[in-house]
């Protein structure tokens, strides 16, 4: 039972690749700032939601768990493939977790700008670095160009609430204070904007935020959770 069939977003900003080879060697340059390598994946990803059973929040998944589940040749397959996966991502110095996500925890602050990860973002290093991850089961990840967003700090009205907030000047001081918060790494999508899907089964690598980063960082959210239905989630 594969996944569901997709089409790739004809945007300057994502790279197609045909091979987990091509993925890693692959330079991001220019415009582009997320390589996919679409795949259709066997097995039943499904199954394997099933018998891990019901849970809440993050429930991080390890190979004897997996492997321990009562499942049927194709709940096997799909077990198999991921652990492939986090086999193929360590091999290359990567530490990837495999999530069954029943809920995230929910921005509860009343400040000014979300900082959940429902929210578009970019993800930041200090040093050069990416961040990879694949969808088996459930909704999938979601994201969105560059020119169809605008950092939330940058929005006249939400940046005099920040202003307030932090209770000093627009300087190097209040920067920090974005920093600190995460506040800057986090955008609202313009008028019109069109967000598009990472899909089930594809493997991405996109760009984070780090000092010296040729490329703009691939702006990107997760999905709403919804009860009962958790999402199979590969992430480094």
């Amino acid at each position: 039972m594969g996944a569901p069939s997709f089409t790739l977003p004809d945007y300057p900003c994502i790279k197609r690749v045909n091979s987990f080879a091509e993925l890693v060697a692959t330079p991001m340059t220019g415009d582009v700032n997320a390589l996919c390598w679409p795949r259709a994946l066997p097995g039943d990803f499904g199954e394997v939601v099933v018998r891990l059973g019901a849970g809440e929040g993050i429930d991080m998944l390890d190979e004897a768990r997996l492997r321990a589940l009562p499942l049927s040749a194709a709940g096997r397959t799909a077990v198999e493939v991921m652990l492939a996966d986090l086999r193929l991502l360590r091999t290359h110095d990567l530490d990837p977790v495999l999530n069954c996500i029943h809920g995230y925890p929910g921005d509860d602050t009343a400040g000014p700008v979300p900082t959940d990860v429902f929210s578009f973002h970019a993800d930041s290093a200090p040093v050069p670095a990416d961040t990879w991850l694949c969808t088996y089961h459930g909704a999938a990840s979601e994201g969105v160009r560059n020119e169809e967003a605008q950092r939330r700090v940058d929005v006249p009205a939400t940046r005099a609430e920040l202003l307030k907030l932090h209770g000093g000047a627009d300087d190097e001081s209040f920067r920090e204070f974005l920093r600190e918060h995460c506040y800057d790494l986090h955008y609202a999508t313009v008028p019109g904007a069109k967000p598009y899907s990472f899909g089930l089964g594809n493997l991405w690598r996109i760009a984070l935020d780090y000092p010296g980063n040729p490329v703009l960082p691939c702006l990107h959210r997760a999905p709403a959770t919804v009860p009962g239905q958790p999402r199979l989630l590969l992430i480094s």
